[in-house]
């Protein structure tokens, strides 16, 4: 673009020069005629060539300095006036000496076009044509035929360069048009582009941002679980020194416990479902999960699943479960509960996993508001929340203390193959 602008710029600078110049190229060529076509007596010739550097000069004066070389922009009408009365006056006492001063008698013509506006070009041109027709010649015969000729040539003269007067005034205006709308296209891709930019850099921030809490989550659903399943297990093996059996079957289960966690760090890593999602359905991975959580813990785990069980998009049944890994973790850390209960429900527009407990129960809004002042209390609420707004899920915890919990987290149906 920036070459085409310097290419347009260059043709007009070279247009204005040679336009500048014109006059006197044909001031120049009507002279070496004039001289070639015949040369007249000394005072004639004399007579001549100071009407040639009469007029040169007028050119000079009134048309050339005033306008700096910028011939193509007008610079008053007033002065335009006198410039083409001078310039018509020289032309025709230059024809009365040679009618081949009718070339140089052209510049009016040619002027005319550019430097007036439409109606003031028009007489110019009516007032150039009455001179080239008149002066060689004189008044045509006082008969209808050469009268007429002599008018018919005049307006013919008028009409046709009056029309190319138009046509170039127009073309000229679209001309303009078009480089102001350039211009404005190239200042709005300049304004676009920087605004692109600064998208740009706030999409990066956004990604950064929500993939660092994508990795808290994640680090929180597995490593910080994991972590603290391998600590209970510890824990019992410590008081079970006496019971080589039980010691030993509680160390196995922190191993179990440690290999599964740093597979699910690995898949985290990489954004992968949960591993337990990988070959099953949704509600088989959850009947696992309970499974796995239920060995060794007294509480009581009823599962159910309600509608037709429909796969849904990858994402969506990975946040149901990880919603129900953290509400799980959450009941063994802090519920006490003896009775638990989770129903994954399949509706025509959305999935809901409904997870309630008997346990003491706490204040929902206390406890994300305090998330992270205490421990890790809270984190896990503040976690599911989160993972459930990147898929345009809700979540609604009810409880108190005393009366136990029931959440409840719903995400729309997109099916797999839409999500694909």
């Amino acid at each position: 673009m920036s070459a085409s602008k310097d290419d347009g710029g260059r043709w007009e600078r070279h247009s204005d020069i040679l336009f500048g110049g014109l006059p006197y190229l044909l001031l120049f060529l009507s002279t070496a005629l004039s001289l070639v076509h015949g040369p007249p007596p000394a005072r004639g010739l004399l007579t001549t060539l100071g009407l040639a550097a009469l007029a040169a000069l007028w050119i000079l004066g009134t048309y050339t300095l005033p306008t700096g070389r910028r011939s193509r922009q007008p610079y008053g009408m007033a002065r335009t006036a006198v410039y083409f009365t001078g310039l018509l006056v020289l032309s025709a006492a230059l024809m009365a000496r040679d009618q081949v001063f009718m070339v140089f008698a052209a510049t009016g013509f040619l002027q005319a076009l550019v430097l007036l506006p439409t109606v003031w070009a028009l007489v110019s041109v009516a007032a150039t044509s009455f001179v080239v027709n008149t002066v060689p010649d004189g008044l045509p015969r006082p008969t209808t035929g050469a009268v007429v000729g002599y008018i018919a040539a005049i307006a013919f003269q008028t009409v046709v360069i009056g029309w190319i007067n138009l046509l170039s005034s127009r073309l000229n205006e679209q001309h303009q048009r078009r480089k102001r709308t350039v211009a404005e296209l190239r200042s709005a891709l300049n304004e676009n582009a920087g605004l692109h930019a600064q998208l740009i850099t706030q999409a990066r921030e956004a990604g950064v941002l929500d993939e660092r809490q994508r990795m808290a989550g994640e680090i929180h659903d597995t490593l910080a679980q994991g972590l603290a399943g391998i600590i209970r297990q510890l824990e019992a093996a410590e008081h079970a020194e006496g019971d080589r059996e039980v010691w030993r079957r509680h160390l196995v289960a922190a191993k179990d416990l440690a290999r599964d966690s740093l597979a699910e760090a690995r898949r985290s890593v990489q954004a992968l479902r949960p591993e337990q999602l990988e070959s099953r359905t949704l509600p088989d991975a959850l009947e696992c999960l309970i499974e796995g959580w239920s060995r060794g813990r007294e509480a009581k785990v009823a599962f159910a699943t309600t509608g037709t069980a429909t796969p849904v998009h990858a994402e969506l049944e990975a946040t149901l479960y990880r919603v129900a890994q953290e509400a799980l973790a959450n009941i063994a850390k802090h519920a006490e509960a003896s009775k638990v209960g989770i129903t994954l429900s399949y509706m025509d527009d959305v999935v809901v996993l409904d997870v309630l407990d008997d346990g003491v129960g706490f204040d929902p809004t206390a406890a994300e508001a305090e998330a992270g002042t205490s421990g890790d209390h809270g984190l896990g609420l503040v976690a599911m929340r989160r993972r459930l707004g990147r898929v345009a899920g809700t979540l609604d915890i009810e409880s108190a203390r005393g009366e136990g919990t029931a959440i409840s987290a719903a995400v729309p149906v997109i099916p797999q193959e839409a999500g694909a």
